[in-house]
């Protein structure tokens, strides 16, 4: 298995050591948000599952992504990541609903919380997270793949959302409010609800073929046309494959030429395609536009002579 090694910016490595990190204080947050009767702490113990789930999934990618395709997955199983990434946001959408209505249950009926306990295991997530935010950014930083971006993003989510406990926790010693926990808990729902959501629509958009993110079909199109000797392009089709592998494929229809420079007219549009837009899979199929239609015309076909002589049996 082959990552991309960067010495200690190895994707794999961090995120092996973060997700034992993040699966030690899960059950820290467990514990604590039992003994303090905090549902802050336990929503926090969701939002970290949520964060647990994302990096696992980023390792599975990353495995994923370095295996090699094969005859039966032509693409090799970068797909397997994307429908990975989905069943997760999945489920934190499952969890944050699961946070709000305890929220309200604790709100009509609210429980004395131990401030104190709750400040000091929000101080130390405050300082895990932002350890392991530093290490995904740096990691990060030249990969841009979508599964560490979500890690990261989801790390940065954290280490605020465990600030605003502590903060709620002192709150809570200085007015004896009680419910300023359950307020918290429906915050941080909110949060692993936004985060669920933005990856349920990413995934979606790649396993439904969708445009990816941030391309423009028209721009693409006026790309390929102002290549030199490109007529028309039609049928033109731009997916995903795995989150940062972009696929096309398009008809173009050029001029009666000899092979030499229709060969140079693909090798420019492969070239504008992989420099605008980072578009490495492709499949163009030329047509020689013989009719002046817009559709481009297909070449003519010589109709074959030999009408099937029957051989009559004498």
């Amino acid at each position: 298995m082959h990552v991309h090694s960067h010495g200690a910016g190895n994707p794999t490595r961090v995120l092996t050591v973060s997700l034992g990190v993040t699966a030690a204080y899960i059950v820290l947050l467990v514990i604590a948000g039992i003994r303090a009767h905090s549902l802050a702490l336990l929503s926090e113990a969701g939002h970290n599952l949520s964060d647990f789930l994302a990096l696992l999934l980023s390792l599975v990618a990353v495995y994923f992504q370095s295996r090699p395709a094969n005859p039966s997955k032509t693409y090799g199983y970068q797909r397997a990541g994307v429908l990975a990434a989905l069943l997760n946001a999945a489920s934190l959408v499952a969890v944050s609903f699961f946070i709000f209505y305890e929220a309200v249950k604790r709100i009509q009926h609210p429980e004395p919380v131990h401030a104190g306990l709750m400040m000091w295991v929000a101080g130390a997530g405050v300082a895990m997270n932002g350890v392991i935010t530093l290490m995904l950014w740096r990691s990060a930083g030249h990969a841009g793949d979508v599964n560490i971006r979500s890690a990261l993003l989801h790390e940065i989510g954290d280490t605020l959302s465990t600030a605003a406990v502590i903060i709620g926790g002192w709150a809570i010693l200085a007015t004896g409010n009680y419910w300023i926990d359950s307020a918290l808990s429906v915050g941080i729902g909110a949060l692993i609800l936004w985060s669920g959501f933005g990856i349920v629509r990413e995934t979606l958009n790649i396993l439904l073929e969708g445009t990816p993110r941030g391309m423009k079909l028209e721009k693409i199109e006026a790309a390929m046309r102002s290549i030199d000797g490109v007529n028309d392009v039609h049928d033109l089709h731009v997916w995903s494959i795995g989150s940062e592998t972009h696929a096309l494929s398009a008809h173009i229809s050029i001029e009666d030429i000899p092979p030499s420079v229709s060969e140079r007219i693909l090798r420019d549009v492969k070239e504008r395609l992989h420099h605008d837009f980072r578009i490495d899979h492709t499949t163009i199929q030329f047509e020689h536009a013989v009719c002046e239609v817009a559709h481009g015309c297909v070449m003519p076909v010589m109709e074959s002579e030999e009408h099937h002589h029957h051989h009559h049996s004498h």
